[in-house]
This record gives C-alpha cells, structure tokens and sequence, in this order.
C-alpha cells in the first residue's frame, strides 16, 4: 500500500480469483457463516458435525478474524492462557502457548493451528466481502451478495463480525494530503511499520494507542503522543510460560473451561461477594494490592462487589490506580496528564488495558503526551498534525488508533435488510433493539454472536462465543427436527430484552462515562449501553431458559 493510502474499509480488499465451490456464484447451503474468527471457528466445527452443509464467507486472507487485522506493533490479547482459546480437545490437547498474553503473532499461529486440525479451510472462502443480505419469506432463505458480484443462499445467516470490525476513522481535514506515512491500526501494513530514525505520532489511547506508544517509543527518534482521556491502564504480568508447565496444567483445563463460564467476565475469577464499605482500610488496600499483583483483568471484574454501583468504592480503587501510576512516572505535569487528581469517569467504567511499560516510556525524552481534550485535532498537513491552538505537531508516520464503531457498527456496515426491505442501520438509528443478544426481530433464521445486547463487552470472548454457539447449534437442531420453514423473533419479546439492557446499565456508574461502551466515541451515533451489564453466568442461564421453555420469544413458522 502506498504510504499515503490510508485503508478505511473492508471492501478495500482483493477479491478472490479461486474457482472453487466456496467461491461459487448462487452457491446454496444450510448455514452462511460471516467471518472466520472464533465464532466462525467454533461454528463450522460444530454444525458440520451435526451434519450440515456449512460455509464460511471471510473478508481476510486465512482465519483469526481480528487478528489477522489487527497485527500492529505491539498488539497482543489481555485474557490469558488458557482462558483465551477454544474449549476444543482436538485443538488444546497438542497446542502450546509461549506467553502468558500472547501477541498477534502467536494468535494467528493458534488459529492456522485449528485450520490444520480441524480442516476448516475446505469449507471457508477468503478475501470474501458481504456488501447485502436479505431474506425471503416465501422461500425461506438469506440472499447474500458479495463485494465481487457472488450471491450465496442460505436457510440460516449467522454473522460473527465480532465487536470490532467497523473502524472509526475522524473526518479530520486534510488527512489524504499527508505525505508521510499513515495507517489504522487495524488496516496494518503486513510488512510493518518503519520508525527508526523518525517522528512519529500515535492517535489515540485506547488498547491499541497503548500497546504501539510501547513499542514506538523504543525506535522512534520522536514520538508524539495525542491523548484525548487517559487510559486507567492495569498493569500486565507477562512472563514466558514453559511447555512443561502447560501440559502438567492441562489435566485441569477441562475443569478450567467450566469454571471461566462461571465468572462474570468469563474468566476463572469473579466479583468477590463483600462491598468496599464491608472492608477496613488496611484490608481494601491489601486486597487491591493482591489483585494488582495478579497482573490481569482481576483488578476490573474481580474486585469488589459493589465497584460499578457506589461510588465511593469506585473512587477506593481509583485512588489506588493513580499512586501506583504516579510511583512510576517522574514529571508532575505528565503524571497528572496521565492519572489527574479528579477522575475523567468512573474506574473501570471505560474499558482499562493491560500494560506493560506504558508509563516508563513518558520518562523518555523523545516521548512527548499532547492532550486533545480541550485543544482538539482540527486538521492534518502535508508535515503533520494540527491542533485548536494553531501547532503544527510534524510529523513523519502517524498510528491512527481511534478505535471503532464498536459493538453495533459490525452487523450495520454488513448491509442487512429485514424481511421487507428495511436497512438495519434506519432500524437502529435510535438504539439497538435484539432479543437475548442473539437475534433481532424481522430478521428470521439469523443469530449472530459476540454483539449488541449479550455480554460482549465485558466478557472474554471464547467463553461467551461457546456458550452462544452452542445455544445456536441446538436451535438450529430443533429447528429441523421440527420441520420449521424460519424462526423470528418477535417484537414484544425484542423490546423487552432491550430495555432489560438499559434498565441493568441505569443501576450502575457506566452511563457516566462517555465510552464505546456506550456508543460515545462516534459523533451521531445513539448513546446507549450497548452490552448486558449481569454478567456471563446469568446471561447463560437466561438463554437455556428460553430454548428450555420451547424458544419463548419467538414466532416458529412451518414449512
């Protein structure tokens, strides 16, 4: 890509020349799958064991969905091993990590890994872009078109875009007139990224803006970064993890893959039961300290048990944060750029990341912190980037880490239609409305996963996927058993869980913070809780009791 050529969607791809059945036009199946991440996966495996005709439409070159997008400088997960991976025997049994948060590299590796297992390529169609979909009533089937003129027919459509597929990229002026080098994060260069001996600036600081300002900060002779709110960052306890000590671990993992469904954010730990008030000051502090120690996400959804509803508990753990942020970065003036005395939100209630050595690196003086609060991005030059206050910030390379249209922005940008016409993003354009997280109303015979209204947000994300998967493949089971033409939601039962959704976010701090969350990082998009806010086990245990109680909130029309 030239260096000038900033990537802004997916349709931007190639399309595949392959002659072969997957990428055949009016190719007829039981199941479309849409997007070869986990999901996808987990899907295929699952449904063509149950004896069905799957394929999978795939917009990227090989499976791994956002890890193969996501392959900049420094990119790696925040769940560890081996919460982070498929529950698959066939996969885990022979398969070792080297890190316990593994990076890019190694993610890719895992999922070629489950390719060459579990022969999911046979069945995938690659650099395959959905532009439409609609279904029909009278024949029971999706119509889906592809960016390269395909039509593809399916009784069911099951999109597993994930969260984070649609990027958000500012209209800034000026952008296409940079005569450096610029990228999002998420369209990297497989070749990477240069910046040795130049000025480069990083937008953004959110996950991604954090793990590059790492790594950039190392080779760049200097580097600017642009902070609009401060990451309350967690610190990571990274360490290799010997292949002894995995294979001694893995007579458990079947245990552990039960046990991450029973923790609020799918992981092995959970809230503990007492309050903050319900601790002296000595006992908050040492068990702060124990999960800091942790080094993991336990510091955010295993901590006490009122964080998210009290704010005085919130500002406990907040305080803790900043100290040991302040011990950790020498001038005031960034320190407090970085961790301020008031709190720009409640703790937690914008998604933290796990660092490494995030705040060593403003110690460094080739590492410039500008805010962007109140003296925003106007435009960008040919020589760089210019702020409110007239500076030009020149530069050489910029990272544009702005983050996404997250949660509802993936199933928007597939242009789904309902069942007469109507385009999903009108149908939203005053919040998301979804029954139980999985389906959507005037959609029949479509689940999705990983998305609005489930969990999504706040669990890790091959917990949540199986668990939703697994609810999908038994459905589909009933439905042909039972001769059923299509299943749709139905309204009542749509506009119930949707303001179920709402009515959880309402009893907690989340609404007061201007997150992704909530939908408040894109200019006109609705301001909404996006994700089911009690957690992964009584989202479970809601969604058995609907299939167990014969589907209730949906309408079953027989063939």
């Amino acid at each position: 890509m030239p260096p000038n050529s900033l990537q802004k969607e997916m349709s931007q791809v190639k399309p595949n020349i392959d002659l072969g059945e997957n990428y055949a036009d009016n190719l007829h199946v039981d199941v479309l799958i849409v997007g070869a991440g986990f999901s996808g996966v987990y899907l295929l495996h699952k449904l063509r064991g149950a004896g069905f005709k799957v394929k999978i439409f795939e917009a990227g070159t090989a499976f791994g969905g956002t890890w193969r997008w996501n392959c900049y400088p420094g990119a790696r997960v925040d769940s560890d091993l081996p919460v982070y991976e498929l529950s698959l025997p066939e996969v885990w049994k022979n398969w070792t990590w080297k890190e316990r948060f593994p990076g890019w590299q190694e993610l890719q590796d895992y999922f070629d890994y489950c390719d060459h297992k579990l022969d999911l390529h046979k069945d995938t169609a690659f650099n395959t872009v959905v532009t439409e979909a609609q279904f029909d009533k009278k024949t029971g089937l999706w119509n889906v078109k592809t960016a390269d003129g395909r039509h593809c027919f399916a009784k069911y459509l099951l999109p597993c875009v994930g969260f984070a597929a649609k990027r958000y990229i500012p209209d800034w002026p000026g952008l296409e007139t940079f005569e450096g080098e610029i990228h999002h994060s998420s369209f990297w260069p497989v070749d990477d990224v240069d910046v040795a001996g130049k000025r480069a600036a990083v937008i953004g600081t959110g996950s991604t803006g954090v793990q590059i300002t790492q790594e950039w900060a190392k080779s760049a002779k200097e580097l600017t970064v642009f902070q609009r709110t401060p990451n309350l960052c967690i610190h990571m306890a990274q360490r290799n993890v010997p292949m002894k000590e995995q294979n001694n671990k893995k007579v458990i993992y079947d245990e552990l893959f039960k046990k991450r469904e029973t923790g609020f954010g799918g992981f092995t730990f959970t809230f503990v039961e007492k309050k903050g008030d319900e601790f002296t000051e000595e006992e908050a502090n040492a068990f702060m300290e124990t999960l800091w120690t942790n080094g993991d996400f336990s510091f955010w959804v295993g901590t006490f048990a009122d964080i998210y509803e009290n704010m005085k508990t919130n500002k406990m753990a907040y305080d803790f944060w900043r100290k040991k942020v302040w011990e950790r970065v020498k001038d005031p003036k960034t320190a407090e750029l970085l961790a301020p005395e008031v709190p720009p939100h409640p703790w937690g209630c914008k998604r933290p990341s796990l660092e490494q050595d995030y705040y060593e690196q403003f110690n460094k003086p080739n590492v410039h912190l500008v805010s962007v609060k109140n003296n925003p991005i106007v435009r960008v030059e040919p020589k760089g980037v210019v702020t409110a206050d007239g500076k030009l910030h020149e530069v050489d390379v910029i990272a544009v880490a702005t983050g996404f249209d997250a949660v509802t922005g993936s199933m928007i940008n597939m242009n789904l239609h309902d069942a007469q016409g109507h385009h999903l993003k009108d149908l939203w354009k005053d919040g998301a409305r979804t029954y139980l997280g999985l389906s959507i109303h005037g959609f029949p015979n479509m689940f999705y996963t990983y998305g609005p209204q489930a969990p999504t947000a706040f669990s890790n994300g091959p917990t949540l996927i199986e668990i939703q998967s697994n609810w999908i493949v038994e459905v589909i089971q009933q439905m042909e058993k039972n001769n059923v033409k299509y299943i749709e939601a139905k309204e009542e039962a749509q506009n119930e869980w949707a303001d179920h959704v709402r009515e959880l976010a309402d009893k907690t701090l989340f609404p007061l913070a201007d997150s992704w969350y909530m939908g408040a990082n894109v200019p006109g998009k609705k301001r909404e809780m996006t994700c089911y806010l009690k957690g992964v086990p009584a989202y479970k245990q809601t969604i058995r009791e609907k299939l167990e109680e014969g589907l209730k909130g949906y309408e079953l029309v027989k063939n």
